[in-house]
């Protein structure tokens, strides 16, 4: 993370997050129309992939700009590695 601003902004969304997914565990519990349910999952799923693409952003603005500024080859390709990884692990 850049600085506490970002954190403090990205902990406010997965609190946020986190509310709605308590909201949809209590439609669950309270039998509500599939429908509703499966839009608020939607919703859910929308905000994680928003927090996602900033995190995705920073650590690209941050962590491999660094790697590339540092003229370490080693940790430019540890730091490619990561990110293929990840990317990787996302189309399973």
């Amino acid at each position: 993370m850049k600085d506490a601003d970002s954190k403090s902004k990205l902990a406010n969304r997965l609190s946020r997050i986190e509310g709605q997914v308590r909201g949809v565990a209590r439609m669950v519990e309270e039998d509500r129309y599939c429908i509703d349910i499966l839009t608020q999952v939607q919703a859910v799923r929308a905000a994680l992939a928003r927090v996602e693409t900033e995190l995705l952003k920073d650590h690209l603005d941050h962590c491999i700009e660094g790697a590339i500024v540092s003229g370490d080859a080693e940790e430019q390709r540890r730091k490619a590695s990561e990110l293929i990884e990840l990317l990787g692990r996302a189309t399973r």
